[in-house]
């Protein structure tokens, strides 16, 4: 499984915990898959780059203001998709 893959598996998996009420689980697992997102991106063009920081910093005002369902929205969805780019 490369890191992409890898990547999104986890993503979903931490977004199916917030939803599931385990916030403080997910949220450390949050950490370790926006650090791996973020060296999967920081290799890419400029415009994913800018779509990353866009999505990456609604994930933490919807972290910032306890949206665990927002967050989740964004990392199944949004994130998924941004990452199925590469």
């Amino acid at each position: 499984m490369t890191v992409i893959e890898q990547c999104i598996v986890a993503s979903i998996e931490c977004a199916d915990r917030f939803r599931l009420g385990r916030s403080v689980e997910a949220g450390l697992d949050m950490l370790e898959v926006f650090a791996t997102a973020d060296s999967v991106f920081e290799l890419g063009p400029s415009v994913v780059q800018q779509q990353w920081a866009q999505l990456l910093m609604s994930m933490l005002a919807c972290q910032q203001s306890q949206d665990w369902l927002g967050l989740a929205d964004f990392m199944q969805y949004e994130l998924v998709e941004l990452l199925h780019t590469y």
